[in-house]
């Protein structure tokens, strides 16, 4: 019996940074989708129900601050587990990532190959 293929949306403005993500992702056999910003993003997210959102924060339209609260605030999208990819560095962003609004992880740009797989890893129990 084979895995279904765990399906993962990055949300992120820049498409080198959803290229690269894609990149890493495809060689350990998850299926990804970009979304250009995020009210494309949370678009998708409904449309596609995915098993897990990466999030850039800072976006163009809807930042990512409001996605996560859109999504968090939806009965079917709530369950969604969420990390947080993004160049905001700064402690206290990542005191509220991580606390108050409990993303499961929380990825400062630049990362390493590593550092991404192993937050995926431990939301998917690998």
């Amino acid at each position: 019996m084979t895995e279904k293929t765990k399906q993962v949306i990055y949300i992120e403005d820049e498409p080198e940074m959803v290229d690269l993500v894609t990149l890493i992702l495809n060689r350990k056999g998850f299926a990804v989708k970009g979304a250009g910003g995020g009210r494309e993003g949370l678009d998708l997210v409904k449309k596609e129900m995915p098993d897990l959102v990466l999030l850039d924060l800072m976006m163009p339209d809807v930042d990512g601050w409001d996605v996560y609260q859109q999504m968090k605030a939806d009965e079917h999208m709530r369950k969604i587990p969420v990390i947080v990819i993004t160049a905001k560095a700064q402690s206290i962003d990542k005191v509220l990532g991580l606390h108050i609004a409990k993303v499961e992880a929380y990825i400062s740009k630049p990362f390493t190959p590593q550092e991404l797989l192993d937050s995926v890893d431990k939301i998917f129990g690998k």
